[in-house]
């Protein structure tokens, strides 16, 4: 069974402070750099994306393993080939959408990111 967990961005500030300091200042100075924030990097519109954590093996044939983390996206429109999260009557599946659909589907997002456990 999928776990559907909404987003929270990170309240912590992840700017280097540059520190007051008198007399000559280390060479080693510039190499400060903030650490990237995966919030800002993989997520276009966070009111509507979500992380989904996989809870079973059915989904192998997409490369998706148990435990993986999705990052779905409810505000985007999927394309043919994408993958997409509907809902079911037992839950959740992932499909690859097409547009020859046979049957109805309850679209729920688009998965727009798969992270992958690499230990």
């Amino acid at each position: 069974m999928l776990q559907v967990n909404q987003i929270q961005k990170s309240k912590k500030s992840y700017r280097v402070k540059r520190p007051t300091q008198t007399g000559f200042s280390s060479p080693a100075t510039h190499y400060n750099e903030p650490r990237i924030d995966l919030n800002d990097v993989l997520i276009k519109n966070s009111s509507s994306t979500f992380f989904v954590r996989v809870g079973d093996a059915n989904f192998i044939d997409y490369n998706i393993n148990v435990d993986d983390v999705l990052i779905v996206d409810r505000s985007l429109v999927p394309q043919p080939g994408q993958l997409a999260l509907v809902t079911t009557n037992n839950g959740f599946e992932i499909l690859r959408f097409s547009l020859n659909g046979e049957e109805e589907m309850q679209l729920w997002g688009v998965i727009t990111y798969i992270i992958h456990a690499t230990l």
